[in-house]
């Protein structure tokens, strides 16, 4: 693609180095920014943008990866959905791996579970629509990026008149942990790289709070090279100038307000609730519950489970990871006991895993 050459071009990259060697030495001081996006975790590695970051610039990953995000208990509760009769789940792919308590997706399959990977909700619906006989529960799990879409599958099954399809919900949104990170003190964010995807949806706007109220510069980037290099330029001008503003690099594709006809068909079936992150615990207001009226596509409302008491693997440190506060580098099971074949967290396990993205490049 055309944008793909110019955002990779060698001197461009180059250029945006320099240019920010020289905003950085001209600031006086160390700068820390955050992303919090899995994409940009993983560009970030792939291209070894640190190794062209000057030494006043620090980059830490935080929690933008939806599958590393989802705690244990939900992963139970999706173990039990399998553990059904007559039920077939259906998942995107990055969940199968990851661990649970006791088991995982996979090993669950591996036992006669039927659990169908599907690209699409709208797969899921379609499965329902075939099965009649059986229920078929779609885990829906990610941010405000997949959340439409699955607002959308069950207003289809609606229409459609399916009894028979559910969802386990896990959605959550971006910006109400990004303030809880700002105002962690130890931490001591500077400035975020905001989620490219999820503010395709939800806009710039939506992070005007952090500017305004908690002081933190912000800067919505592409997955290129020069996009993320650019957007840290950006936030090293700012915090130059004592500036703090959202603004946004990626213009080809984030607008202000966002996708309006997205989040009118996300208000429809979704409403905020409070949500639990891994290594982050229970934060308000920063979770997505599906509303009393289409409790019947809902498992949380219309489904007992018998679930198992949850635990977390002894010595995995994805918690902290997700946090920022320690790279994987510091996990005493990363790369030993964890790995890519045998992962132990969930962040080794998801594509845009902090961990994964470590493994596969950073080492």
């Amino acid at each position: 693609m055309k944008y793909q050459d110019e955002y990779r071009d060698r001197d461009l990259v180059q250029g945006l180095a320099g240019r920010l060697r020289e905003c950085a030495a001209g600031a006086g001081r160390t700068m820390t920014f955050m992303e919090v996006c899995g994409t940009h975790t993983m560009a970030i590695y792939q291209y070894g943008l640190r190794g062209l970051l000057p030494p006043e610039v620090r980059l830490i990953s935080g929690p933008g990866c939806p599958v590393c995000v989802t705690p244990n208990t939900y992963l139970d509760k999706a173990i039990a959905c399998c553990r059904l009769p007559d039920t077939i789940v259906a998942t995107f792919g990055d969940m199968l791996r990851v661990p649970g308590s006791t088991s995982s997706l996979m090993e669950e399959r591996a036992r006669g579970a039927d659990i169908r990977i599907v690209y699409s909700p709208l797969d899921a619906v379609k499965i329902a629509s075939a099965n009649p006989g059986r229920r078929v529960v779609f885990l829906g799990v990610g941010f405000e990026t997949t959340a439409p879409t699955i607002a959308g599958s069950i207003l289809a099954a609606r229409t459609a008149g399916l009894a028979n399809f559910l969802v386990l919900s896990a959605h959550k949104t971006m910006p109400t942990p990004m303030q809880a990170l700002a105002a962690d003190p130890e931490l001591a964010i500077d400035g975020f790289i905001c989620p490219a995807h999820v503010s395709t949806i939800i806009g710039a706007d939506a992070y005007l709070s952090l500017a305004e109220e908690f002081g933190r510069p912000c800067v919505i980037t592409g997955f290129e090279p020069a996009d993320v290099l650019q957007g840290v330029l950006m936030l090293a001008g700012q915090v130059a100038k004592g500036e703090s503003r959202v603004e946004i690099q990626y213009r080809r594709a984030v607008k202000p307000e966002g996708n309006r006809k997205a989040r009118e068909i996300l208000d429809q079936v979704f409403t905020p609730c409070d949500a639990e992150w891994r290594g982050l615990g229970t934060i308000p207001g920063s979770g997505l519950r599906i509303r009393e009226e289409f409790a019947a596509f809902d498992v949380e409302q219309s489904l007992p489970l018998e679930v198992e008491p949850s635990c977390e693997p002894a010595g995995c440190r994805c918690g902290d990871v997700l946090k920022g506060k320690i790279t994987p580098f510091d996990c005493p099971l990363f790369a030993t006991v964890c790995t890519a074949d045998a992962p132990v967290g969930a962040c080794m396990v998801s594509t845009e895993g902090t961990c994964a993205a470590a493994y596969k490049y950073g080492r």
